[in-house]
């Protein structure tokens, strides 16, 4: 019997276009490849939001509410958004909290069901820059907003999707998990790199490490592959193996990739089913996470 896994489309990404020139900006895009992307397999939606005239991730609640709203018109998927990557040029500007009001806004609507919750801070510089003096800069989650974004999940039974840039997000998630009783269980989305010097590289000794630490601290939580310019082919027929979900798209692929997200997904779906495994259905997903 093959194992249902878990697919996720991540269709664009918070660079916009820089570094994926295919990614979709416009609302209307958005909606199109979402579609696409649920066509091809994917049971799960992760996207982005823009100001159309400079390209820039702009986290409004009404504009991830039309691109929820059109996604899900035609197909039925769970849809979630991103949050602004505080120290970063790329989300805008924010000083203090907040950055979880556009999460509350959708949940008050009925909009969401996950949402992006990143238990850590990290330093994030791309190999390619490092030669050339890139500084980078270092991606901050204070522990003030953590705990505000696990509030919104407690209060509106949101299911936090953690990404795992360091193990010690695993560790730090997994104890504030268990500090709001009855709030959603959180799925743990181990992040990989080719590009940036942070975490592991996509190998198979790096997922059992991190799974490793999973069965320590958070036993029986969903778990996820997925990364940031990363090809994942090395790991998915091991993750396959241990009933680990998977995670592909514009945002994941290596920087200029050519493909569509719809091309991208259908290429995971082939991955996981050459490794025993086939989509699940949305209606799988929901259903293993309220068991």
């Amino acid at each position: 019997m093959t194992k249902p896994i878990w697919i996720e489309a991540a269709i664009n990404g918070p660079w916009g276009k820089q570094r994926q020139p295919g990614i979709p900006i416009a609302i209307p895009d958005i909606v199109a490849d979402g579609i696409a992307a649920v066509e091809a397999g994917a049971a799960i939606v992760h996207l982005h939001v823009y100001d159309v005239e400079t390209g820039r991730q702009r986290d409004d609640w009404e504009l991830y509410a039309q691109a929820i709203e059109g996604i899900r018109a035609k197909v039925d998927a769970v849809v979630y958004p991103t949050i602004p990557i505080l120290g970063s040029g790329y989300a805008g500007d924010i000083i203090g909290s907040g950055r979880y009001t556009h999460l509350e806004e959708l949940a008050k609507r009925g909009l969401v069901e996950w949402g992006v919750l990143d238990p850590g801070s990290c330093n994030w510089t791309t190999f390619a820059g490092i030669p050339e003096g890139e500084a980078g800069f270092i991606y901050q989650n204070p522990g003030e907003h953590i705990r505000e974004g696990m509030a919104v999940a407690q209060a509106h039974g949101i299911h936090p999707s953690y990404a795992i840039y360091e193990p010690g997000f695993t560790r730090l998630g997994a104890a504030l998990a268990k500090a709001y009783p009855g709030m959603p269980t959180p799925i743990y989305r181990l992040m990989f790199s080719d590009a940036f010097a942070w975490g592991f590289p996509p190998r198979p000794y790096a997922l059992e490490a991190h799974l490793a630490l999973l069965a320590e601290c958070a036993p029986q939580a969903p778990v996820m592959i997925a990364g940031l310019g990363v090809d994942l082919r090395e790991i998915v027929a091991p993750a396959v193996a241990r009933g680990v979900h998977v995670r592909a798209g514009l945002e994941d692929a290596p920087f200029g990739e050519t493909r569509s997200n719809a091309e991208l997904i259908a290429d995971m779906v082939r991955q996981v089913e050459a490794a025993g495994g086939r989509a699940a259905s949305v209606a799988e997903v929901r259903a293993s996470l309220a068991a």
